[in-house]
């Protein structure tokens, strides 16, 4: 029987030679990411813009949740999220603020609980305003380069410097089209979407590294070959695995966009576009700069000699 291959193995793709393509297109984007993000800004959801929380619990049986979403999403309220917690009979609607204050506020409160009936018992009913959104706001940003400036900070001391340059610039690359793209489509950005990004540094972060192993792996058996063909052979050596792993995941991220809600469509929106972002940065972006800083054989130390096997004892 044979196996299913989405590439064809030993490839001599000319990756380098679109470095001078690559580089100007990608900074271009990452101009139009910054100019989106300043003019538009993001689509921030209750989480981080503020709303209105009602806690509720079935009277009779579980809880429906999709049809709280759609009685809630008739009322002209904003946004609407919808959740299940705790037991089974426990659920949670939230929609934004208002505008028109307090009052009006207290008016879309009023015309959800009318619209929800005696069904539900209201257990809780939480106004969340702006300054605890603004709170929300920096401690993701702070969790998101926390978490980067680690990551990194291993990079670097696992591969030599030019490595860890070029994969600090791959991953501000997929970061800052990242937010462009919630930029210009309007895609509800709230804590899933943190979850998201973070999940697409370190997809963006595992192709970078699967790369430049291979490419730090072949400078030591080909020491005297030239950078831009060494890393043309690394690249050819690792897209099969690069192809595969990317449409393994599209798949399931696929699923999740049809099957999988409301609530986690701009999760599995934006995962999509991380992967693809991943993969091209990966060969694209941090490949070729691995020349641009003068990386060559000969900077990367010999492979490490096999452990000798240990001697038979005579029996």
């Amino acid at each position: 029987m044979k196996l299913l291959r989405l590439a064809p193995e030993n490839t001599k793709f000319p990756f380098m030679r679109f470095r001078r393509v690559s580089y100007p297109f990608s900074a271009l984007l990452s101009i139009i990411s910054v100019v989106l993000f300043i003019s538009l800004g993001m689509n921030f959801g209750i989480d981080f813009s503020g709303g209105t929380l009602l806690e509720l619990r079935a009277r009779d049986g579980a809880a429906d949740t999709a049809k709280l979403r759609s009685i809630a999403e008739h009322l002209n309220v904003g946004g609407v999220e919808v959740q299940g917690f705790g037991g089974p009979s426990d659920v949670t609607v939230r929609f934004g603020l208002q505008a028109g204050g307090d009052a009006a506020q207290q008016a879309a409160v009023n015309r959800v609980k009318e619209a929800i009936g005696d069904g539900y018992e209201v257990r809780r009913t939480e106004v969340v305003g702006p300054r605890v959104s603004g709170e929300l706001v920096q401690s993701g940003t702070l969790g998101v380069v926390v978490s980067i400036v680690a990551v990194l900070c291993y990079l670097w001391f696992r591969f030599e410097w030019q490595f860890a340059v070029g994969a600090i610039i791959a991953t501000m690359h997929d970061l800052l089209l990242t937010v462009g793209f919630f930029a210009l489509t309007r895609l509800e950005f709230n804590t899933t979407s943190i979850a998201a990004i973070l999940t697409i540094v370190g997809y963006s972060l595992n192709e970078t590294v699967v790369v430049l192993d291979r490419i730090r792996e072949m400078m030591r058996k080909y020491r005297k070959m030239p950078t831009d063909q060494l890393i043309d052979l690394s690249v050819n050596a690792v897209i099969p695995r690069t192809i595969m792993t990317a449409t393994t995941v599209f798949l399931a991220l696929l699923s999740l966009v049809v099957f999988g809600g409301q609530v986690i469509r701009s999760f599995s929106i934006a995962m999509i576009w991380g992967i693809f972002v991943a993969t091209y940065s990966s060969v694209f972006i941090c490949s070729p700069m691995l020349i641009y800083l003068g990386l060559r054989g000969d900077s990367v130390g010999p492979a490490p000699a096999p452990a000798a096997k240990p001697a038979k004892r005579p029996a």
